[in-house]
């Protein structure tokens, strides 16, 4: 058992007796790597005493699981009322056609990966895209090679 599969034990074990918690554990779970891996669910499948199928039938209902592992950088795109106003639909369409993927995607190398967003609080910057924590406001098409170029040079000095 890996390290990471051990985690989903000892999260299964504690949301085991607490009515209503499947949502927490898988949230804890994808907290430690992003997403919510095949052998993580059999875990909690086994241990919480949950059908795998209602395992899967959260983890699909829910856009916020992913269960495949998001790009190292991960972008998120605003598409709230202000940011789409003011044109992120352009940056999205400027972000896909420079990664060659679409929303919800990772590049095949996994250096990137592209979602949309409800809302990220910060309509006075719209339009706003944020990666890994970063804010980018008042976003242009033009700025996206640049972003992506300051990612992937980080990534190479890690």
């Amino acid at each position: 058992m890996s390290e990471e599969t051990s985690k989903a034990a000892e999260i299964a074990d504690k949301w085991r007796k607490k009515r209503g918690s499947l949502i927490m554990a898988l949230h804890e779970i994808q907290g430690i790597k992003g997403y919510v891996a095949w052998e993580d669910a059999v875990m909690l499948s086994e241990r919480m005493d949950v059908p795998l199928a209602r395992i899967y039938e959260v983890l699909t209902f829910y856009n916020f699981f992913k269960l495949v592992a998001p790009g190292k950088a991960v972008i998120s795109v605003c598409t709230g009322t202000a940011c789409y106003l003011k044109g992120n639909d352009k940056v999205l369409e400027k972000f896909k056609s420079e990664l060659k993927i679409k929303e919800g995607e990772s590049t095949p190398d996994g250096m990137f990966h592209l979602q949309c967003v409800r809302c990220v609080g910060c309509c006075g910057l719209a339009p706003v895209c944020v990666v890994n924590g970063k804010t980018y406001g008042r976003m242009t098409p033009e700025q996206v090679p640049e972003i992506l170029e300051e990612w992937k040079k980080a990534f190479k000095e890690d």
